[in-house]
């Protein structure tokens, strides 16, 4: 999708949201939702490391004041070997449980992006980018990932794990930890005054990826079109601008994260130089013990460490809520609605789904003075109305423009009409839900979608279990068994990315062959002949009449090669249906139709922009 990336999310909502490190713990925990327990067990044994670390400065003090007085204990050292075994053995099962958490909560996050994305009200498609949806899923879930399986850990642990050094460290030299307190405290204020910068520079930056990943996928999908008209440099320019906003985000998230290292740095080096200084000055005037200044040594090393590892931790979430604010925004996307607009005649919920079946009484498709715009001050439709019976071959004809292919849009209900109404079978669609309406509903538009994978895998796309006779015959009623026969591996055949190995004329009977596989009430043809050459396009016209005599058939042309023969053609321009009836009829009796005719309406079908599709 092309245009300018439209930011998720209104900006009043966003400048509202706290920015408090508090509300982005208070986020990340919520995140962690349903693997509590995991969390808890790691925290568990996270703490268990680190009494146990804790417990060895005790031990290694009195190793060191047993020797000094001459004496070699043998269990002291066992016990201090056996506390850093341990130590570790904890710490490393906590940590696989932490990385396991992480990885849970990001495929849990991923599915509801897919569930998400994959239904979202195609408006949304249109005013936001795909490449940038799609690095929601991969680039911003992945940055999370650090931050729920060790930051808030670490946040935890590290905050106890300093309060029972700072015990200890008061009942060995109260002075001496005073003095490390505010050698701390220091390095505390420069981090809390870098923390709001933090998160808008990894928010720039997570934005900035999601750009380059947009503007590499339009280049990519149009490569043909890149290349033809020598764009390659202007294109790589382009994205370049972007990676270069992504580098920029990127070195002042850098930047401030290096400044915060540094405070954190020096405060461990000050408290460490301090502590040595000072109490190797009180050891040498006896007021206090070799012993304690070893062990108040090591418990300053454990303060340091936990404090710097919730330095990082705080640092790392506001990171992390940089990408989370851009999946939030993503997943509060508005979806298309699984049940119906208006309640139906009466009928229980369970009943609603269900597709209408086909009656002789109504028409499949009916359309009733529908209007409707993608924006509200350009219409594109103004009170269409037209029917297609059972069985019959109908053509919808006019100029680029007149509105032909949002018919089909709000047929397959891509879109809902602004006034108006669609029925199929005599039920208003807004009493149906949009997948009870598509059951009986098949679409084959001009962009025909092909996609990586075996010949079998796109003819049976919508019917994944259908048999071979049924493919067979779709095959065989879609012109398709020369193309089956002239590929390697016949329906095993990989078409490649986008069916590149197909022509144009092949891919749209591929895309034939699959929507007839899934024998619909009624079949949408968008200028089904604007790939075919005149053999297969005779073929394909009748083809056609065949189809009609198993579903009612709707069908966008420009040549009238394909009209006709249709059993009722309509006419529309400007988005208004202004003439109705057979090919001879609308001769004699459309000025309009007889233009398109004296053409031979052999406008090239190209899509059509949103204001006038």
């Amino acid at each position: 999708m092309t245009g300018a990336t439209v930011p998720l999310g209104g900006r009043a909502e966003i400048a509202g949201r706290d920015r408090s490190a508090r509300a982005a713990v208070a986020t990340m925990y919520r995140l962690t939702a349903g693997h509590r327990s995991a969390v808890a067990v790691a925290t568990g044994l996270t703490l268990v490391g680190s009494a146990l670390g804790l417990a060895q400065p005790l031990v290694a003090k009195h190793v060191v004041d047993t020797t000094g007085r001459g004496q070699i204990v043998w269990p002291p050292l066992v016990l201090l070997g056996a506390l850093f075994l341990v130590e570790a053995a904890a710490g490393a099962v906590g940590c696989f449980l932490l990385e396991r958490m992480g990885e849970g909560v990001v495929r849990q996050l991923r599915h509801g992006l897919v569930g998400r994305l994959l239904r979202l009200e195609m408006r949304e498609y249109d005013r936001h980018r795909g490449g940038d949806l799609i690095s929601r899923v991969t680039a911003d879930t992945t940055l999370l990932r650090e931050v729920v399986s060790q930051a808030l850990v670490d946040l935890v642990t590290g905050s106890l794990v300093a309060a029972g050094a700072i015990i200890l460290m008061a009942w060995l030299d109260p002075l001496l930890l005073l003095l490390v307190a505010v050698t701390v405290a220091a390095a505390a204020v420069v981090v809390a005054s870098l923390l709001t910068g933090i998160r808008c520079a990894s928010e720039h930056m997570q934005n900035s990826v999601g750009a380059i990943a947009a503007d590499l996928e339009r280049a990519l999908v149009s490569l043909p079109m890149v290349r033809v008209h020598r764009a390659e440099e202007r294109e790589a320019a382009g994205i370049g601008a972007r990676v270069d906003a992504a580098y920029g985000a990127g070195v002042r998230t850098a930047k401030l994260a290096s400044v915060m290292s540094s405070a954190v740095e020096l405060a461990v080096q000050g408290s460490f130089l301090i502590v040595l200084v000072i109490g190797g000055l009180r050891v040498s005037s006896h007021a206090g013990s070799l012993g304690d200044l070893v062990a108040f040594l090591l418990y300053a090393s454990y303060l340091v460490l936990p404090l710097s590892s919730v330095f990082r931790a705080v640092g790392l979430v506001q990171r992390g809520m940089g990408a989370y604010q851009r999946i939030d925004e993503a997943l509060h996307l508005p979806v298309e609605p699984v049940t119906p607009r208006i309640p139906g005649d009466r009928t229980s919920p369970a009943a609603r789904p269900a597709a209408p079946s086909p009656t002789r009484e109504h028409p499949a498709l009916a359309l009733q003075d529908v209007h409707f715009s993608y924006d509200p001050r350009k219409p594109v439709l103004h009170g269409v109305s037209f029917a297609v019976p059972h069985r019959r071959f109908v053509a919808l004809v006019g100029r680029s423009g007149a509105g032909k292919s949002t018919v089909f849009a709000l047929v397959a209900r891509f879109y809902e009409p602004d006034a108006g109404a669609v029925f199929f079978d005599g039920r208003p669609a807004a009493e149906l839900t949009r997948a009870a309406c598509r059951r009986g509903v098949a679409v084959v538009d001009q962009n025909t979608h092909v996609v990586h994978g075996t010949l079998r895998d796109n003819i049976a796309y919508a019917v994944p279990d259908a048999s071979e006779a049924e493919i067979g015959r779709v095959i065989e009623l879609a012109g398709l068994t020369e193309v089956v026969d002239r590929l390697p591996g016949g329906l095993s055949a990989v078409i490649g990315e986008r069916g590149s190995t197909l022509s144009g004329g092949e891919r749209q009977r591929v895309a034939l062959a699959r929507a007839l596989l899934a024998r619909p009430s009624l079949l949408l043809l968008d200028e089904p002949t604007s790939h075919l050459d005149a053999i297969n396009e005779a073929a394909l016209t009748t083809v056609m009449k065949d189809i009609a005599q198993e579903c009612a058939l709707l069908v966008i042309a420009h040549r009238l090669s394909t009209v006709q023969h249709a059993d009722h053609i309509v006419v529309l321009q400007d988005g208004r249906t202004v003439a109705g009836g057979r090919h001879e009829e609308l001769l004699s009796g459309s000025a309009l139709y007889r233009e398109l005719a004296a053409s031979q309406m052999l406008r090239p079908g190209r899509a059509e922009d949103g204001t006038g599709r």
